[in-house]
């Protein structure tokens, strides 16, 4: 079962927007000596959109070799083409992946018939366990709990990255897709009471910033220790909203390169911070128990 602290992990890039190997190493042992349960690579916090194929596989088989079986790896492989993310869903499972997270299908609104048949057809493809992620802010569709009832069914579906910060769901899906079936949110403002509302875990953004605080968050969660992950939320509250001031990942890559985790490097049509955005961003890692940050 996937849950706890999930890093949707940033791409360390360099100033003209290539992936920088080196970077990457020193951020995956940043976040295994931090306590990061596992990691999502090339997910939409990864710059997903703009990888090549061959980037792609390249950076999550990077990864796989540099985690060396210490936590999961997870690997993005969604994508609006049901045949393009049934290609590098079936490329990446040679890798020693935990799973597969795999996005509703974007821009061409597939109906809730079609999400199932689209999800059902990669789960049947490959070995590895299909995570579901759903987020209908940025993919324009909406995988209704319903849906997520029935894929949860398939034997290779084994979990939701569930993005629409409508709490009522968390209830509601648990009952109906069984013990088994990971519950993870993938909205930081809303993830404390996701959790405590039965919820398993978080692929979280804020994670890259600050790695032990999101993890001591979710160990409360978990045990049911509402006053102390609330307290830990309360001191996150700011970062979670700063680091959407701008399009994700915009804002949080420009806080992990302030922890000189990686260099100035995003790629187009992302651009970079805008200044107007530094002080909320630096003020929000302050109070969230960064010591100081360099504007």
């Amino acid at each position: 079962m996937f849950s706890g602290s999930i890093v949707a992990l940033v791409t360390p890039m360099d100033a003209a927007g290539s992936i920088d190997q080196d970077r990457l190493a020193g951020l995956l042992e940043f976040h295994i000596e931090a306590g990061t349960e596992a990691f999502v690579i090339a997910g939409t916090t990864g710059e997903s959109a703009t990888l090549s194929r061959e980037e792609h596989i390249r950076l999550i088989g990077r990864a796989c070799e540099l985690v060396d079986g210490r936590v999961p790896v997870i690997a993005g492989t969604g994508s609006n083409s049901t045949a393009q993310t049934l290609d590098l869903s079936r490329e990446v499972a040679h890798f020693p992946v935990a799973g597969l997270l795999v996005v509703t299908p974007y821009y061409n609104k597939p109906t809730q018939e079609g999400m199932y048949r689209h999800f059902t057809a990669v789960a049947d493809a490959v070995e590895r366990p299909v995570i579901l992620y759903n987020v209908p802010g940025r993919t324009g569709v909406d995988l209704n709990p319903d849906t997520v009832m029935r894929l949860a069914a398939h034997s290779n579906i084994t979990a939701i990255k569930e993005a629409t910060g409508e709490l009522g769901r968390v209830a509601v899906m648990r009952e109906g897709c069984g013990p088994e079936f990971s519950l993870l949110s993938g909205d930081d403002i809303t993830a404390c009471e996701f959790m405590l509302s039965g919820g398993h875990g978080v692929i979280s953004v804020t994670a890259n910033v600050v790695p032990e605080q999101m993890r001591a968050l979710c160990d409360a969660a978990s045990s049911g220790d509402r006053e102390q992950a609330e307290r830990i939320d309360g001191q996150l509250g700011a970062l979670h909203h700063a680091l959407f001031s701008e399009s994700n990942p915009i804002p949080v890559k420009w806080a992990v390169e302030q922890l000189g985790l990686v260099e100035e490097g995003i790629r187009l049509p992302l651009t970079v911070l805008a200044d107007e955005y530094h002080a909320t961003v630096s003020e929000a890692m302050v109070a969230a128990g960064i010591e100081s940050v360099t504007q």
